[in-house]
């Protein structure tokens, strides 16, 4: 086989690829959300207020990705921290703040429904 008769099948196969792995670390997530929930974990929706108005895990923060890193103080460090958003791109780049400000127990639920 070369490569012009696999070409047509390559993205189809990567984006199905990216989407079981989505699957099964979004399933992973879900496990270890007692278990966060346990030792303190406070759920931080990176949504816009619009946004989390229109549904949100009960007992969950709103705390906009605009301005996480001015009111991270909010938030206390020794405890985990669990994201979310509308998809998990949101929430990923507010992991990425987090743990450039010395977060160590932060985790990326993807979107908000995963925490639910």
């Amino acid at each position: 086989m070369n490569m012009e008769t696999l070409q047509p099948y390559l993205l189809p196969a990567g984006v199905a690829a990216y989407l079981l792995f989505r699957h099964f670390r979004l399933g992973a997530i879900r496990q270890k959300l007692p278990l966060l929930a346990a030792a303190g974990a406070v759920i931080v929706d990176v949504r816009s207020p619009a946004e989390f108005a229109g549904g949100s895990r009960p007992g969950s923060v709103n705390i906009p990705l605009e301005t996480l890193a001015k009111r991270a103080s909010q938030l206390d460090k020794t405890k985990p921290v669990v994201l979310c958003c509308a998809s998990g791109a949101r929430s990923g780049v507010a992991a990425g703040i987090l743990k450039g400000l010395g977060f160590r127990q932060v985790t990326n639920a993807g979107p908000w429904q995963n925490t639910l």
